[in-house]
């Protein structure tokens, strides 16, 4: 079996095993507060290509990590996640009617389960980190705990957004870009990563360091390749609503330094990348796959 199909079938097994462990961990629709419960369960299973998940396993498995402890850091970050998408999606943020190939939250139920939906699974995904061993200690599972906290806050992801709904109309230059998206899309992918390599066998502080910084340079990547597909491909591809982030007059990359010199761009970021893990040699094969992937991806 050559390299690519090895990879594909364990991205494969992984999607699948998240979509289960997602599943199981989610309250049953027929649980009260039914209706909500129901909600959760449509924002967060069926659909997406858990990018975040197949992050935290590539680099759980440099460190030896059991597939069960990866399975509730996924969770937890996946959760994450799609709050934060049903949350951007309503009237009062990007007003958005299509995600991953269907409605909305906000329309298929309200705007007020929307909300909540978001509020509860922002619970979950804290519970989920936190209910069960992780890692070797309390104290490092605590530290897991906080990592994700700060990646999904005022200084990370809920920042980022605040960043970006105050950029509307504006032309940012490329550093105050490249702010925004290390904060709104960067800092739970570099969360994903690091939850996988804290879930196993302790790492040298040099091997933390340059994975995290793996982490800033494909958190870029995403958004570079979103604002291309963004700007290319159409919402039947993209399972959401093609050319908003043009529409709502927001800054892109394609925007700032045109198609061409994003594309490049996103080249340079990916070899940065591979640089950045090649002395951690053999183990970091999947991680290295997902970066190619997040590149090359067409939708």
């Amino acid at each position: 079996m050559d390299m690519v199909s090895d990879f594909k079938q364990w991205m494969a097994a992984i999607q699948q095993r998240t979509e289960s462990a997602l599943a199981a961990r989610l309250p049953a629709p027929a649980t009260a507060p039914q209706r909500l419960h129901e909600a959760m369960r449509y924002a967060v299973l069926g659909g997406g290509k858990r990018v975040r998940p197949l992050l935290v396993h590539a680099t759980g498995e440099l460190v030896g990590a059991s597939p069960e402890r990866l399975d509730r850091a996924a969770c937890a970050v996946e959760l994450i996640h799609v709050y934060s998408l049903v949350h951007d999606d309503m009237p009062c943020m990007d007003d958005d009617v299509l995600r991953r190939g269907k409605p909305t939250v906000h329309v298929e139920y309200d705007q007020a389960t929307a909300l909540l939906v978001g509020d509860a699974l922002q619970a979950l995904a804290f519970q989920v980190l936190a209910e069960a061993p992780l890692c070797g200690s309390a104290a490092e599972q605590l530290d897991m705990v906080a990592l994700l906290a700060r990646a999904a806050g005022s200084r990370g992801m809920a920042g980022g957004q605040a960043i970006d709904l105050a950029a509307v109309g504006q032309q940012l230059d490329r550093s105050e870009l490249e702010f925004m998206h290390i904060h709104k899309t960067g800092a739970l992918i570099r969360a994903a990563v690091m939850l996988g390599a804290h879930a196993g066998e302790p790492l040298a502080v040099a091997d933390l360091e340059r994975l995290d910084h793996f982490g800033k340079l494909i958190g870029l990547l995403f958004q570079v390749v979103d604002d291309i597909l963004d700007s290319e491909a159409d919402t039947a591809t993209l399972g959401k609503t093609a050319g908003k982030d043009a529409e709502h007059d927001k800054p892109t990359y394609v925007s700032l330094l045109g198609l061409t010199e994003a594309r490049r761009y996103a080249e340079e970021l990916l070899a940065a990348a591979r640089g950045t893990l090649a002395p951690m040699g053999s183990g970091s094969a999947h991680l290295l796959a997902l970066a190619d992937y997040i590149a090359r991806r067409s939708f």
